[in-house]
């Protein structure tokens, strides 16, 4: 295995995708596929034993389902992201697994281009959704009441680099929109996740805009 490469596992039960998947990986240069499972129990069975940095897990799973092979192997792999790549874009699919520790959330139908500008996205500390999937998180933040006390911590600039968050915008993508660097958004996003005292995007959301 080269350590010079994101290294991908991927849960998911149908063929065909499962080794589309794997070539994809396998032939873009700084990915490399380290296993597949076709299922959630043959996962659990093994996975934790491998040096993983980003797992794409289906969540409609023969046997247990995804969100749960998930909740069972994040505290026993703290260093992996977990990205649901699936074909569910309801309410319920996506919440229960952003909250249950999905750090990303892409649909089947996403191209092969940006199935691995996500999962770099991932890598370098970003929380890809599909545009469909961050709408939907939107949706339900401006259904919230009200936003968290703790936002009140947050600069302007923070806030707006947060809502950008929201909205599913990768780093590059906030930093054209803002005429700022890419390290001056990671700044500003270190200093939103130390204030609201989370670690990540969805975290973050969950904070800012509780349900």
């Amino acid at each position: 295995m080269n350590d010079n490469k994101i290294n991908v596992s991927i849960v998911e039960d149908i063929d065909d995708i499962r080794n589309a998947l794997r070539v994809l990986i396998d032939g873009s240069p700084g990915f490399e596929c380290v296993h597949v499972y076709a299922d959630a129990e043959d996962a659990l069975r093994d996975m934790s034993s491998k040096d993983i940095d980003i797992v794409l897990m289906d969540i409609g799973l023969p046997g247990m389902d995804g969100i749960e092979c998930m909740k069972i192997l994040k505290p026993e792999m703290p260093k992996t992201q977990f990205m649901m790549c699936t074909v569910y874009d309801d309410d319920d699919h996506i919440f229960n697994a952003l909250k249950t520790g999905a750090s990303g959330y892409i649909l089947k139908r996403t191209s092969p281009a940006q199935i691995l500008e996500a999962i770099h996205d991932l890598y370098e500390g970003g929380s890809p959704m599909s545009s469909e999937i961050a709408r939907r998180v939107v949706e339900s933040m401006h259904k919230s009441e009200k936003r968290s006390e703790a936002v009140e911590l947050l600069t302007p600039r923070e806030n707006e680099i947060l809502d950008f968050l929201a909205r599913g915008y990768l780093y590059k993508e906030i930093a054209a929109k803002l005429f700022i660097s890419k390290e001056t958004v990671k700044k500003h996003i270190h200093s939103i996740y130390d204030k609201l005292h989370v670690q990540n995007r969805t975290e973050a959301l969950n904070k800012a805009f509780p349900r």
